[in-house]
């Protein structure tokens, strides 16, 4: 169970420091007027600071080591 949450942890800190945020695209409708819609597409992103990444990174290969040492 370790190991895997290890890996899981890993995943996500290299993750977070190659994309540095979660990336979405939010979408309103701006004008509407009958039949007519129109919409507009904004593209927002979540900032994940990259000392938050290359602690889950650590973290996980801790977990590893941790799991390894017991087996």
């Amino acid at each position: 169970m370790m190991k895997l949450i290890g890996i899981a942890l890993m995943i996500l800190g290299i993750v977070s420091l190659v994309y540095g945020g979660i990336h979405y695209k939010d979408q309103k409708t701006v004008l509407e007027v009958g039949d007519f819609k129109a919409t507009a597409t904004e593209q927002k992103t979540i900032p994940i600071s990259p000392v938050v990444g290359v602690i889950a990174l650590i973290g996980g290969v801790a977990l590893l080591m941790i799991d390894r040492r017991r087996t």
